[in-house]
């Protein structure tokens, strides 16, 4: 997967209407977190929250759960999910969007 499809799959996720056919999960949206973190910052290096902060601790453990990971690969793991997720759905704008990622 390349970089400009990576970016692509992003700007698709950001858009996607809360009511819509296409309704990432809870564990489905900390994939997506653990990834484009990695991809863009790299490993995690960052203290890990307190122990009141659910939602930041789950988002840093799913984030150091991928340390070592390349840039690459998150990027690949990251378009290969929503494409899935995509595929699932089968909607007509669905497939628009895993056509806008393939030619991205």
């Amino acid at each position: 997967m390349s970089e400009s499809q990576f970016e692509k799959a992003v700007a698709i996720i950001g858009s996607l209407p809360k009511d819509g056919p296409v309704k990432p999960t809870q564990d489905d949206q900390l994939f997506f977190y653990k990834y484009f973190k990695q991809a863009k910052v790299g490993d995690n290096t960052t203290t890990r929250p307190g122990m009141l902060d659910f939602t930041g601790k789950a988002k840093w453990d799913a984030w150091t759960s991928v340390k070592g990971t390349t840039k690459e690969e998150a990027y690949k793991k990251y378009v290969e999910k929503l494409i899935a997720i995509l595929e699932a759905a089968g909607d007509e704008q669905s497939k628009k969007y895993i056509e806008e990622i393939n030619a991205a």
